[in-house]
């Protein structure tokens, strides 16, 4: 049987605990016992644990051998701020599908109230993230930066910077991804897609263009569909 994994909030040595809300789940809703197993990400790696002491709002492990892992992909996705459930919904499935990073990016045609309301949903994407990696047994959790305007993305170094683009009917996805690419950057457009001069920007910055065919994607199934294909790839 396949042990729940939990994402350890704090680490000393062989023992870990989870605190706050996931304590709460494990040990009222689950009804954790002392002695039962699972597994607990460290951060560096995922170890088996045994539960030592339960209270309601801490549960503490005694932590014994490394859990064997396989290599997680190191894909980079900038989302232009969709509505938040949309939003949401990118979020979560990157996180299943094994992303390293999400950047929120405020495009410019990025709906104005959404841009205004992004910082304060930080928080709220940063625990679905939470959340989606332990379902996922994912053994680190992806880093969800501060929202970033769109001049700064176009700056950011990494071995492949790519964009997904409506108006790139060449190159698909697949065939502007080296092979051996160890680092991958993928950026995507807001609902009403990138303006010609952000094009302009991002090609004179050295970001590749690439296509996802000739089909009309929602801007969360774009996401989507490029990180599977990506992760594909590496």
């Amino acid at each position: 049987m396949t042990r729940r994994r939990w994402i350890a909030d704090e680490v000393s040595g062989n023992r870990a605990a989870i605190t706050g809300d996931h304590a709460r789940h494990l040990a009222q809703v689950l009804r954790a016992q002392v002695g039962q197993e699972f597994d607990i990400s460290t951060g560096s790696e995922v170890r088996r644990g045994k539960v030592t002491a339960i209270r309601p709002d801490r549960v503490e492990f005694e932590l014994s051998e490394a859990v064997a892992q396989s290599k997680q992909t190191e894909i980079t996705v900038a989302i232009s701020i969709l509505k938040f459930d949309r939003m949401e919904w990118a979020i979560e499935k990157c996180v299943e599908l094994g992303v390293a990073r999400i950047i929120p990016v405020i495009a410019g045609r990025t709906e104005k109230h959404l841009a205004a309301a992004a910082t304060r949903r930080v928080e709220r994407w940063r625990r679905i993230v939470q959340q989606s990696s332990e379902q996922s047994r994912r053994s680190s959790v992806p880093e969800i930066a501060e929202p970033m305007k769109i001049k700064d993305l176009f700056a950011l170094a990494t071995d492949t910077k790519i964009i997904l683009s409506e108006v790139e009917h060449e190159l698909m996805l697949k065939q502007t991804i080296p092979p051996g690419a160890n680092f991958l950057l993928l950026a995507f457009g807001p609902e009403g897609g990138w303006t010609e001069q952000e094009l302009s920007s991002f090609s004179e910055a050295g970001w590749k263009s690439a296509s996802l065919g000739n089909t009309i994607l929602r801007a969360e199934t774009a996401v989507i569909a490029a990180v599977a294909i990506a992760a594909s790839v590496l």
